[in-house]
């Protein structure tokens, strides 16, 4: 019986200690200062270099390169360069069979000589008409010959004339045609039309090319490798940030970790549309003296447009924030992200204030991180909202689990039980 009465004593002191503590607990948690900052996200306003930047895709080139082809159909006979092979203008670089080309030369010499036999022949028969014309009429003044005699050696000295007309113009057809069968014969001769190197072969000895629809392509020069461009695809909502002139810097993947410069030379008005994208080419000139930069690289593109260095700046983040209205807050409450005169609205904690400060600024260049403050009112220092704390809740809601007289968890009296 001792021992009972012993027992309920027990868990009476230690109900009643556990109540007076959760009562302590509940009075200093409500009596504590809330400190606002604990249930934001937050950062400073500080001064910082904002740089705004346009990024591209773009593939290398040369500036001049040239598609060299054959004029005239052939089998492929020599081929006198290759790839990378450095060539000068004129120089022989191909040659084709000239066994067809040579004969229609000599085919076309010899038309050229059947049609001036022929015009030869027709001033003969000519003179002989004009002779035959001559006598007639004199035959005809004597009474010797009737009027249609002389009239008929007229028409046929008129003909013969004609005739010589005609041979002389298949005679200039003749001499058209061996010309042009020289200039065939000339170009079975590849030669190079510039200065350059050799990027691309299409043909092999052998091969057979058909210059009937379109000339083949046979080799791609590039007029010079240490001057470049780059040709990039800018995105039309960028297009207008660019000048001529700007700098422009690039990576390869050939050259990892490696940064070239060029210049914008160029931003060209047509238009590229790819799955309703609209792009266009902006040019950039780039020096190669080292020569690690070859055609048809892909080059990532860095255009920096404006910069500012000092300027005060706030996350991103803290123009994107909106805290959660209240109920029965007005319309007025709810700040719009933007106003129509551009400006914009950020939640700043103030000294001694319970909560977020709303404050209404103009924005100026923004990285895509930060954006720089053109006007508000805040200052080197303060501190502005970026986000909600994700343990805001959690944080609130442990005092009044204790209030609520939460029995510590493992708490057994002394002995075998307990009576509950």
């Amino acid at each position: 019986m001792e021992d009972i009465k012993r027992r309920v004593r027990w868990w009476g002191w230690a109900l009643l200690a556990v109540a007076v503590l959760g009562a302590v607990g509940l009075w200093r948690a409500r009596s504590r200062p809330v400190d606002p900052a604990a249930a934001f996200q937050t950062a400073k306003v500080d001064p910082r270099r904002i740089t705004t930047k346009v990024t591209a895709t773009g593939t290398l080139s040369a500036l001049v390169t040239v598609e060299v082809g054959s004029q005239v159909s052939g089998r492929i006979q020599e081929l006198l360069v290759d790839f990378n092979s450095e060539v000068k203008k004129g120089q022989v670089i191909a040659r084709l069979d000239p066994q067809l080309v040579q004969a229609a030369v000599d085919r076309a010499k010899a038309n050229q000589l059947a049609a001036r036999a022929n015009v030869t022949k027709a001033r003969v028969m000519a003179e002989n008409s004009r002779k035959q014309a001559e006598r007639a009429r004199t035959l005809r003044q004597q009474q010797f010959i009737s009027q249609a005699d002389l009239e008929t050696a007229e028409a046929t000295a008129d003909t013969a004339r004609a005739e010589v007309a005609a041979m002389e113009g298949q005679l200039a057809q003749a001499q058209a045609a061996l010309s042009e069968a020289e200039v065939n014969l000339k170009q079975a001769t590849i030669v190079s039309p510039t200065d350059g190197i050799v990027i691309s072969r299409d043909v092999d000895v052998g091969q057979t090319v058909a210059a009937s629809l379109q000339a083949p392509k046979l080799f791609t020069i590039a007029e010079d490798l240490r001057k470049m461009q780059v040709n990039t695809s800018v995105a039309e909502a960028d297009v207008g940030r660019l000048q001529p002139g700007m700098t422009a810097t690039f990576s390869v993947d050939a050259w990892p970790g490696e940064r070239f410069t060029g210049t914008i030379r160029q931003i060209r008005n047509a238009a590229t549309t790819t799955q309703n994208v609209v792009t266009y080419d902006a040019v950039i000139d780039v020096a190669n003296p080292d020569l690690k930069l070859k055609p048809g690289m892909t080059a990532n593109v860095t255009i920096v447009t404006a910069q500012k260095d000092g300027v005060l700046a706030v996350p991103n983040a803290a123009l994107r924030f909106r805290p959660a209205a209240p109920e029965g807050a007005t319309e007025e409450a709810a700040a719009p992200e933007r106003a129509e005169d551009g400006s914009r609205v950020l939640y700043v904690l103030r000294q001694g204030a319970l909560g977020p400060v709303r404050a209404r600024v103009r924005t100026g260049l923004t990285d895509g991180s930060y954006t720089e403050l053109v006007q508000g009112d805040l200052h080197a220092g303060d501190t502005v909202v970026t986000g909600q704390a994700a343990t805001a809740s959690t944080a609130a809601a442990a005092p009044a689990g204790v209030a609520a007289g939460a029995r510590p968890g493992g708490m057994r009296p002394p002995g075998r039980g307990g009576l509950f």
